[in-house]
């Protein structure tokens, strides 16, 4: 079984054949298929690390975009007893692996 390393985003992710995963928001569209960076390849007992990325690519396909629950933050002034709540909602792309 092959497991590879990808880089995207700014994160690496630990990835195998038909693994589904939620990478930050890609410029793609639901079906269309992408290419990742990879940083390793193992297969079994054979290892191909590369330096800093290899020449094969990892390939994906988009299955939908989507965004994460919401994460409530505060700010809060102690003097002046001031506080603003805020929220954000992180924007995410789901892709199955297909080839490494």
């Amino acid at each position: 079984m092959k497991i590879a390393v990808i880089k995207t985003g700014g994160k690496q992710y630990v990835v195998k054949e038909k693994d589904q995963v939620k990478v930050e928001k890609l410029k793609a569209e639901t079906g269309n298929k992408v290419e990742f960076d990879a940083l390793l390849i193992a297969d079994g007992d054979k290892i191909d690390l590369g330096s800093p990325v290899l020449t094969t690519k990892v390939e994906g396909k988009v299955l939908g975009l989507g965004r994460a629950k919401k994460v409530v933050g505060v700010k809060y002034k102690p003097k002046t007893r001031e506080s603003k709540k805020f929220g954000h909602r992180q924007e995410f792309t789901l892709v199955e692996i297909s080839k490494i």
